[in-house]
């Protein structure tokens, strides 16, 4: 596994926003070698956040498959645990992976229970935190996201992270329509957007860096930033 340059965690939380694919769908692998190029390799202790997909069985298996062999440990919280479980689990954690699903499910479940705050202190003092689709997209100030049930729209996140975030770019046609258009009219703020098989790692005092893991594709999987339209 290539080792990338580590960034030092305590100046503020860092992000590792993946658009689609990898282990939970069992594609891409370079996306997690390249998360845990961030934390240490394989003495990473990494953990698995499920709520979006219901603690979803498949994905849970896929988590420990990727990761049991190439990290020190490999764990997951189980969707509804209550606060002092989640803080006693995260404590001795690296990095946190935080699967896709319903976006909406899954915000609501991490405020409901109080784990997007402590899943925000902690990242403040070193824990990398990382997802796939609905778990990348919820820790910015707003999404682009169907999971309310009315067709794409902004959806209020978590707030870690300024700005807006949509993925799922190439993949999903009526994306690419959608979100330049609401940053264009100024009713979403300027964000990014990602494509499957893509990644953007965000950390304190430098701009994201974009990272494709799919060499075989197409085209390259990238990272997008549409800009608002001044009248």
């Amino acid at each position: 596994m290539t080792q990338q340059k580590l960034i030092h965690p305590a100046l503020g939380p860092r992000l590792f926003a993946i658009g689609g694919g990898g282990f939970t769908n069992d594609a891409d692998w370079a996306l997690e070698e390249f998360l845990l190029g961030q934390t240490g390799g394989p003495r990473t202790r990494i953990g698995y956040y499920g709520a979006a997909s219901s603690d979803d069985a498949v994905k849970i298996s896929r988590f420990h498959a990727r990761f049991a062999g190439c990290t020190v440990s490999a764990s997951h919280l189980p969707m509804g645990a209550s606060l002092k479980v989640a803080q006693a689990w995260c404590a001795n954690l690296d990095a946190v992976y935080f699967g896709g699903g319903n976006t909406n499910r899954l915000i609501e479940q991490m405020r409901e229970t109080g784990h997007a705050r402590m899943f925000g202190d902690r990242a403040r003092t070193g824990l990398l935190l990382a997802g796939v689709s609905a778990g990348a997209v919820c820790w910015f100030e707003w999404a682009l996201s169907d999971s309310t049930g009315k067709g794409l729209a902004p959806l209020a996140g978590l707030g870690l992270f300024g700005g807006s975030c949509c993925p799922h770019y190439d993949v999903e046609a009526e994306r690419r329509r959608v979100f330049p258009d609401l940053v264009g009219r100024g009713l979403m703020p300027g964000g990014i957007a990602i494509d499957d098989g893509a990644a953007a790692f965000f950390a304190p005092g430098l701009p994201p860096r974009a990272f494709s893991a799919c060499k075989r594709r197409r085209q390259s999987p990238s990272v997008k930033q549409p800009s608002r339209s001044v009248a």
